[in-house]
C-alpha cells in the first residue's frame, strides 16, 4: 500500500514540474481591461488525475487504492471577465475517473468517462494569481472494470453507457490558477460513483454499497484569443 501511495506521489510531483517547465512556452499574456472584454477560449483541461474513494459496503469501509491516470483528461473553457478581478466560464471536459479496491486477494478496478459541463466564477488577479470554484454535469459515457485475484487478471470488460455506474454525475470543485497557466484543482463527486440498484441475472452486485470519488488533479491552459 505505502509503495503504492508513493508511486502515484511520485508520478504527480513528476508531472507539476513538467508541466511548469513547459508554461513559458505556452503561455499567453494579455490585458482584460473594461475595453477589452470579450468572450476568449482556453484549451487543456484536467491533466493527471490522483483520485481517491470512500467506500463501504453494509456500513462497512473497504479499502481502497489512490488511483492516478494520464489519459484521457481533455477540455476547453469559454471565458469572459467582467473586470480584472472577476470573471466567469463554462467549457466541456472528458475526463477519466475511477477507483481502485481490495477485499482479501480480489483487486477490482473499476473506471468512467465523463463528458462534463463546469460552470464557474473566477476571484483575484486575472492576469496572474486567481482562484475559481464551481459545479459540474457530467454523464457517464464509457465504463470499464477489471478483476484480480491474486495479482493475476481474471476478467475485464467495458461498457458504453453503462447502467453499472451512476446515470449522472454532479460535481463541486475548488482551484487556483497561477501566472504560468497551470492550475491545481479539487473535485468532489456528490453521488455514488456505482448505481446500486443496477441488475443482472437477477443479482444486484453493488447493493449496499457507498462510493464516493474525490480527485486533485494539475491542469494546463492555454490561451485562444
Amino acid at each position: 500500500m505505502k509503495k503504492s501511495i508513493a508511486t502515484v506521489i511520485v508520478l504527480f510531483i513528476v508531472q507539476v514540474v513538467s508541466l511548469a517547465q513547459d508554461a513559458d512556452s505556452t503561455r499567453t499574456t494579455y490585458s482584460r481591461t473594461a475595453d477589452s472584454r470579450k468572450v476568449y477560449f482556453t484549451n487543456g483541461g484536467n491533466g493527471g488525475i490522483l483520485s481517491f474513494a470512500s467506500v463501504k459496503q453494509n456500513g462497512d469501509n473497504v479499502r481502497s487504492i489512490p488511483r492516478y491516470t494520464l489519459f484521457f483528461n481533455i477540455g476547453t473553457n469559454a471565458h469572459y471577465d467582467a473586470s480584472e478581478h472577476f470573471g466567469t466560464f463554462v467549457g466541456l471536459n472528458l475526463t477519466n475517473i475511477g477507483m481502485i479496491t481490495r477485499q482479501g486477494s480480489v483487486k477490482l478496478k473499476q473506471r468512467v468517462y465523463t463528458l462534463g459541463v463546469p460552470v464557474g466564477i473566477k476571484v483575484g488577479n486575472l492576469n496572474g494569481f486567481y482562484v475559481y470554484a464551481g459545479a459540474e454535469a457530467a454523464l457517464p459515457i464509457n465504463y470499464k472494470e477489471k478483476l484480480f485475484i491474486d495479482n493475476k487478471k481474471q476478467d475485464k470488460f467495458n461498457e458504453w453507457f453503462s447502467d453499472r455506474s451512476s446515470k449522472f454525475m454532479p460535481a463541486l470543485f475548488l482551484g487556483f490558477q497561477t501566472k504560468e497557466n497551470f492550475t491545481i484543482k479539487f473535485q468532489y463527486y456528490v453521488t455514488d460513483f456505482l448505481n446500486a440498484d443496477f441488475e443482472t441475472n437477477g443479482v444486484k452486485p453493488y447493493d449496499g454499497i457507498e462510493s464516493k470519488i474525490f480527485f486533485v488533479t494539475l491542469g494546463y491552459s492555454i490561451t485562444r484569443k
